[in-house]
């Protein structure tokens, strides 16, 4: 059976979504959908409605295949525009905005890795509006990077044995990317990292949702267990290919990351502004009518200010970085890449964490109130930001600007 007859691989049942065809249009689209993720984003944060109706919303846009390439359809924009993307969702809604991260990883993934024939399969499943999620990290190793999971090769493809964690987007999923070490004694591969593309309804594929952290509350990042579960030999994907490509594959993941940091940043400095405005009262000793009046609140706002702006444009400056590694990729464009995208996840991290913080210093006692929710910036920020560590960006940072180090290529910088 090929893997373009077998049934995991027929249209899917929803209607096809949208296809867009430019960098602008996907901007347009994705502006309007979050303008209506943030009217109703404290309200789901609070009661953890799981964001099902907003994923499917965004996937029927067709935001979800703004990376396939042209050939087989798509509109292939820019990593520059897909951090954009990033940013305004999460702005808006960081959970929303975290889900989709990994589907746009692993389509790169079979763009820099997989053969011709599965990247068109994939690619036409993501046209129609497939949703990839992941299942990558596990806890029982010395390190994240340890992995236990077994792609076991069978007489009739392969089969899967193992329990992922924290695999973000899993209930909402068509496809779950699970990444595994190969047992095949017969192969030149034996013992390396795979992909193996999973349809989330497998037999023997189950998605818990368990995930109880203070933040991002509704992204499912849940665990997802595997009891002997059926690969078909057409969904598997040798890792390595896309560490050792033309495409910066760990940039363009951090790089995403970045622009979910810096979203929540311009998201709580929003809010601030707001509240202050419309909730706050002036503290009695400024003399002002109003709160925004109040001269030590309007020097905070512009000190937030400037967090907030100068992340944004390390984030402006990562993407262009990107975007060249990915147009003209050579050694010197790749460590651009890996740097610019290290310095701006630093900024985002201490401009979420910073601009959400202070926003219960400007606007005051009230803003601690559970009914405004206010508090979801600070905690999706810490949240989120505990991700990648920051302290090993900077020593990427501080090794290159000391010795001319350049950094290593993997999914993390």
């Amino acid at each position: 059976m090929t893997m373009t007859d077998h049934p995991r691989t027929r249209e899917l049942r929803e209607p096809p979504a949208h296809v867009i065809s430019s960098s602008d249009e996907t901007l347009e689209v994705a502006r309007d959908l979050a303008a209506r993720l943030r009217t109703e984003a404290a309200e789901r944060d609070l009661t953890r409605h799981l964001p099902e109706q907003e994923l499917r919303e965004i996937s029927q846009a067709g935001l979800l295949a703004i990376t396939v390439p042209a050939e087989h359809g798509g509109a292939d924009v820019p990593p520059s525009t897909v951090a954009e993307v990033f940013r305004l969702l999460a702005t808006a809604d960081p959970n929303v905005a975290q889900i989709p991260h990994s589907h746009f990883v692993y389509v790169q993934l079979l763009k820099s890795a997989a053969q011709p024939e599965q990247l068109g399969l994939f690619s036409r499943l993501v046209l129609r509006g497939a949703r990839l999620a992941n299942a990558q990290t596990e806890r029982s190793g010395r390190t994240a990077k340890d992995i236990a999971t077994v792609l076991t090769r069978t007489p009739y493809g392969y089969q899967l044995r193992g329990t992922k964690y924290y695999c973000t987007g899993s209930l909402f999923a068509t496809w779950l990317p699970v990444l595994a070490r190969l047992e095949d004694p017969d192969s030149e591969h034996d013992g390396e990292e795979h992909v193996a593309f999973v349809p989330a309804d497998s037999p023997g594929l189950r998605v818990v949702d368990d995930w109880d952290a203070l933040g991002q509350r509704l992204t499912a990042s849940g665990t997802v267990e595997l009891d002997e579960v059926f690969v078909d030999r057409a969904w598997v994907v040798r890792r390595a290919e896309a560490f050792t490509g033309s495409a910066p594959y760990g940039a363009f993941a951090q790089l995403l990351h970045a622009a979910i940091d810096v979203g929540i940043a311009r998201g709580a400095l929003d809010d601030a502004a707001e509240f202050v405005s419309t909730k706050s009262r002036p503290w009695f000793e400024a003399e002002v009518d109003r709160a925004d009046q109040d001269p030590l609140v309007v020097q905070r706002f512009g000190e937030m200010y400037v967090d907030v702006v100068a992340a944004e444009a390390s984030l402006v400056a990562a993407g262009r970085a990107v975007d060249a590694a990915f147009e003209l990729s050579s050694e010197e464009t790749l460590a651009e890449a890996s740097l610019a995208v290290a310095a701006a996840k630093v900024l985002g991290e201490r401009s979420s964490l910073a601009v959400s913080s202070a926003l219960f210093e400007v606007a005051g006692t009230r803003s601690a109130s559970v009914a405004d929710n206010l508090s979801r910036h600070w905690r999706n920020a810490r949240t989120h930001t505990l991700h990648d560590p920051v302290r090993w960006k900077l020593q990427h940072l501080g090794r290159y600007a000391l010795r001319g180090e350049l950094p290593p290529r993997h999914s993390a910088i």
